[in-house]
């Protein structure tokens, strides 16, 4: 199979109306934050049996078409010995790896930010491709304030995207590509978007200077939401400028567009993503989800750690899969919320 053949294999199991993006893929530092609210130790082999859990919910693969993985993961095998990114195959799940290495502060911008990771990504990507990976994630982030973002971490951060994309493509890995505006700050909607345009703007444009193939990658952007500080924006507000913004940014070449939830609680990130769907039946992309917390957090609390607790945690991730999915095609209703 060739590159191209490749590529456009796991795009056409990844984009399915329907179906979303399960990410798992927290860093050992986040994991232990969301393991220590459920007053749970983060250990190897806990971290282990949590995503085993998850991986091997019977009738995922119904809901979801992709999981982003930790590096650690790719290598960790369920309680039947197997190979957890095969575990999720066998769901038709494809396995994706997370492959930035975080964020330190962007040189001559206070207040911004850089991802690194960069350095021997082929040769990780080579690695991870015989583990089982078939796609990859990378995240920029972006902080709104009266001086945030400046012009040098808009145009710097698309650079990194663009340079990592390229070098997944080479590699015949999908990208991923998240350049997330964070909601943190008490800014308006119209903030938000303003910013967003401008940084998806950038992102294509080097996108594009680098050679990468727009019909072989996913975007995984924010909604347009107004600051966590200003309280919550109605469904059909969000819906109406994230669409806004799309239209004029994302070429109609991109196959999907996975949003990312960004701090919103499980439910606003289900009614959000129903409105766009809603308001968009015609649009280019797939209007989809990669969503961790939103996914995973009912999950998480009904686990709690406890052996005893794997069918109830299961039975948390097909429920908030289902009403995700349900979303996508935008047949989610908040009464939706209340059934078994």
């Amino acid at each position: 199979m060739d590159q191209h053949d490749e590529l456009q294999a796991t795009i056409n199991d990844m984009v399915i109306s329907g179906k979303g993006i399960l990410a798992a893929d927290e860093s050992a530092p986040t994991i232990a934050k969301r393991f220590q609210a459920i007053n749970v130790e983060s250990t190897e082999e806990r971290r282990r049996v949590y995503r085993s859990t998850l991986l091997t919910t019977p009738g995922l693969g119904k809901f979801i078409s992709g999981v982003i993985l930790f590096e650690e993961t790719l290598t960790q095998r369920t309680d039947d010995d197997i190979a957890l990114p095969v575990a999720a195959s066998q769901q038709g799940i494809v396995a994706g790896i997370k492959v930035d290495k975080g964020t330190a502060p962007l040189a001559n911008s206070p207040g911004d930010k850089i991802t690194q990771g960069l350095d021997g990504l082929a040769e990780r990507l080579t690695q991870y491709k015989k583990l089982g990976a078939r796609f990859a994630k990378w995240r920029e982030v972006y902080m709104i304030s009266s001086d945030n973002p400046s012009d040098l971490a808009i145009h710097a951060n698309a650079e990194v995207l663009a340079r990592y994309a390229a070098i997944c493509q080479d590699q015949g890995i999908v990208p991923i590509v998240e350049p997330e505006v964070l909601m943190d700050g008490d800014h308006s909607i119209e903030r938000c978007a303003e910013v967003t345009e401008a940084v998806q703007h950038s992102v294509f444009q080097a996108l594009y200077k680098h050679g990468v193939q727009l019909e072989y990658i996913l975007l995984k952007p924010n909604m347009i939401v107004s600051g966590k500080e200003q309280g919550i924006a109605n469904p059909e507000q969000v819906a109406e400028h994230t669409l806004r913004v799309l239209r004029r940014t994302v070429p109609a070449a991109v196959p999907s567009i996975n949003f990312l939830s960004g701090g919103q609680t499980d439910e606003e990130a289900t009614v959000n993503l129903n409105a766009i769907n809603k308001r968009f039946t015609n649009a280019p992309w797939l209007l989809s989800f990669s969503y961790g917390r939103a996914l995973q957090q009912s999950a998480l609390h009904a686990w709690k750690g406890k052996p005893e607790n794997k069918q109830a945690t299961q039975d948390a991730l097909y429920r908030r899969s289902k009403l995700n999915a349900a979303a996508v095609k935008g047949e989610y209703t908040t009464a939706m919320e209340q059934e078994d």
